[in-house]
């Protein structure tokens, strides 16, 4: 395969094919809600419940149950205030409620006993992934194995090319004279070599746990950026290199849940220098967490099948403020992804 990075991005936008990809799983999320949870019936006799109440009743743990509400508002089934208290909405009553005329239930009732139905029951009451691919039922093991390690990474590269070179050319106000990335987690090394291919001031290294690593330094190699970027192996928790002006964190934050995210956000802050820019890239969900409907269906994917999900800008700027950084705001690209930026202080 020719890993050369083209010199132009894609005038096109992917995202209508990616959508059916990224939101695969969305019918079975909420499949379970309407046939096994009967959700909406029980809502729509608690006006008003609040998040804690709704979680207690159905012993939801927080992130699915976030991930389920949050598919909900996108899809004009639940309003949410500031209160964090939900009611159904007129859609929801008509067609979601069992006893209404109109209720759809039944429509639902073939997937009932399907495997991803059953895997979101597990994944809803536990807060722990299910089975994608990953044989063992855990995707973070699974990716030390070297088969679905090159598999999996060679699937990421293909999206990650348009992606990159997105992002890179959106990133071009941002870079400033900074000339060092330090690329978290990167995979096959595709948003560093997308980076350096449009900026070529610019060097890289990505960290990467075995055997994504070796991985890595082939596609880095067939690139032809040996000497721009090198790759360690390091893991995502530990300490990382210092010195790099710039920090990558692309699709790296939404495999993880919340107290892993300020983790490695703090790691980020411990490694950079003032003045340093962190670069977070991913699929973004509005700051009200309404939508968009395609990241809302994505993040069903993330919930099931890693320990993370779809985050707002909103989710992260107090942590990055507490941290010292300054947060910038949410620029889309492509792809129903974008990236906001944030500089150390």
């Amino acid at each position: 395969m020719n890993h050369k990075i083209p010199p132009n991005p894609p005038v096109s936008d992917p995202a209508p094919l990616l959508g059916y990809r990224d939101g695969q799983f969305a019918a079975e999320l909420l499949a379970a809600a309407i046939i096994h949870l009967d959700l909406f019936t029980w809502m729509d006799t608690h006006p008003g419940v609040g998040t804690a109440e709704l979680c207690a009743h159905f012993e939801l743990a927080p992130r699915p149950a976030d991930v389920l509400l949050t598919l909900c508002r996108a899809n004009g089934f639940i309003k949410t205030d500031a209160r964090e208290t939900h009611n159904l909405t007129l859609l929801a009553k008509e067609h979601l409620v069992s006893g209404s005329p109109w209720h759809l239930g039944p429509y639902y009732e073939p997937l009932r006993d399907t495997p991803a139905v059953k895997d979101f029951l597990k994944v809803l009451r536990t807060g722990k992934p299910a089975n994608w691919q990953a044989t063992d039922g855990d995707w973070h093991r699974s990716m030390l194995s070297e088969e679905f390690a090159r598999g999996f990474t060679t699937l990421m590269n293909c999206r990650g090319l348009a992606f990159g070179q997105a992002l890179a050319l959106a990133l071009t106000p941002h870079l400033g004279e900074r000339t060092r990335v330090l690329d978290i987690a990167g995979g096959s090394g595709i948003y560093a070599a997308t980076l350096l291919a449009a900026h070529p001031n610019l060097t890289a290294t990505v960290t990467e746990q075995q055997p994504v690593d070796a991985i890595a330094r082939e596609m880095v190699r067939d690139r032809g950026l040996t000497g721009r970027i090198d790759v360690i192996t390091a893991d995502l928790f530990t300490a990382w290199p210092q010195g790099a002006e710039i920090h990558l964190l692309s699709n790296v934050l939404h495999d993880w849940d919340f107290p892993e995210v300020r983790t490695i956000l703090e790691q980020s802050a411990q490694a950079i220098a003032p003045g340093g820019l962190l670069v977070i890239h991913e699929a973004f969900l509005n700051d009200t967490k309404t939508g968009p409907l395609p990241v809302a269906e994505y993040s069903t994917l993330l919930m099931r099948v890693s320990q993370g999900k779809c985050y707002s800008a909103a989710e992260y700027v107090p942590i990055l403020s507490e941290l010292g950084f300054k947060p910038g705001a949410y620029e889309a690209t492509i792809g129903n992804r974008g990236f906001m930026t944030a500089v150390r202080v």
